[in-house]
């Protein structure tokens, strides 16, 4: 078995899942080459990816969360701040305090009529044509929607700055030269100009939290308010988007599922959602950096070695899932890592997310009648997020059913 876990085009049709069972089986914790750095552990098994993931003392993250030695958001060039993600405790408590308020499962729960309210508006602006792109018009507007409505900007802003974080996470060999470069100071400059706008009119918004916010006495820089943002764009579209679009794809490719799961939807969609979390798995991986000699399933581990947690096949580990290869809407319990499987990293926003998987799919499978794909899905080609780009559908039209917006 060749493995490859680098190159972006054996993502091309979603994750690697016949070389992960290989490196499950043979090889869990695999010291793989790496052409310009000094190779990775790549850890494919549930038991490994969530000790390292739950460990932050020994595994640390804040020499990066992907596989480059030189992540965006790191410090080295933002004039020493970082992300929230190459963080660890003590410092990382800090920063999540500032945030962890808004995305409590009681703060989720306050969402929900909203959030509902808006996936059903999003259906309404293309149930009567028939026809749509469903990442485009359906899956990726829901959480680019909340996160704009929780940051106080502009929904329409909020469509923009996903499509930024789709060039971010596309592999830079199939994009114009500098790509990358270019939406990250976009990202940026719009964080500059919402700092501004928040600084003159100051609302209830999490933007103006953020910026009213102390640390140690002090509040935040220019540049961690950038990071901040970006993080908040960038992580809170993601799971969302990925998982609704290849959610939605695993159930037309398993009709007796999609089945299952709309004769009683209202029963079945917590499981069906916790499923759909561990089949698609949107987050490929993360990555962790040794801080001591220590050993993993008898593979000794250097201090300094990189580790890569690889959500994706330990969702598929047949020694954590009864029958790990079949997708099951009523599979339970589900002990999945797609939101990172705890520790200190675990997905701030995973309450949020369900609420707006669980909105968007009943809006869908409840709606939009006679589903099926008119081409072949276009993945994003990435090795590190993981999600259809483009899925062209089609269904009956339908009726329009909240109140239209002005033009």
């Amino acid at each position: 078995m060749e493995i490859d876990l680098l190159s972006p085009g054996n993502f091309r049709r979603g994750q690697p899942h016949a070389q992960f069972a290989w490196l499950r089986e043979h090889a869990p914790v695999y010291r793989h080459p790496e052409p310009d750095g000094p190779g990775f552990w790549a850890l494919t098994r549930h038991e490994e990816v969530r000790a390292v993931g739950r460990d932050s003392g020994l595994f640390s993250s804040e020499r990066g969360m992907t596989i480059s030695d030189s992540p965006a958001g790191s410090g080295g060039e933002t004039g020493g701040a970082k992300m929230m993600l190459v963080m660890d405790p003590p410092e990382h408590t800090q920063f999540l305090r500032l945030l962890s308020r808004e995305f409590t499962p009681r703060a989720a729960r306050a969402l929900a009529p909203r959030i509902r309210a808006l996936a059903a508006q999003i259906v309404d602006e293309v149930i009567e044509r028939g026809e749509c792109d469903f990442v485009a018009e359906i899956a990726g507007e829901l959480p680019s929607y909340v996160i704009a409505e929780l940051v106080g900007m502009p929904l329409d802003d909020g469509r923009k700055l996903y499509e930024l974080t789709e060039t971010l996470h596309t592999s830079p060999e199939s994009q114009p030269p500098g790509a990358q470069a270019r939406a990250t100071g976009e990202m940026f400059a719009y964080a500059s100009r919402l700092i501004e706008a928040k600084r003159r009119r100051p609302g209830g918004d999490l933007a103006t939290q953020l910026l009213q916010a102390e640390i140690d006495g002090r509040r935040l820089t220019d540049v961690e308010f950038q990071l901040f943002f970006m993080l908040l764009i960038d992580a809170g579209g993601d799971t969302t988007r990925n998982l609704v679009a290849g959610g939605m794809l695993a159930l037309l490719e398993h009709p007796e599922q999609q089945a299952r799961l709309r004769a009683d939807i209202e029963r079945r969609l917590p499981t069906a959602r916790e499923e759909l979390l561990r089949w698609t798995s949107p987050v490929v991986y993360m990555r962790r950096t040794a801080t001591a000699d220590t050993e993993l399933a008898g593979v000794p581990i250097a201090a300094g070695d990189k580790l890569v947690m690889y959500y994706g096949s330990a969702n598929r580990d047949p020694r954590a899932f009864p029958d790990a290869g079949s997708f099951d809407v009523g599979r339970s319990p589900n002990h999945h890592v797609a939101f990172g499987g705890g520790g200190a990293h675990f997905c701030l926003g995973a309450h949020v997310a369900r609420i707006e998987i669980d909105a968007m799919l009943r809006e869908v499978l409840l709606r939009l009648d006679g589903l099926e794909l008119t081409e072949e899905p276009e993945w994003l080609e990435s090795n590190f997020i993981s999600g259809p780009r483009r899925m062209p559908v089609r269904f009956r039209p339908g009726r329009w059913v909240s109140e239209r917006r002005s033009a």
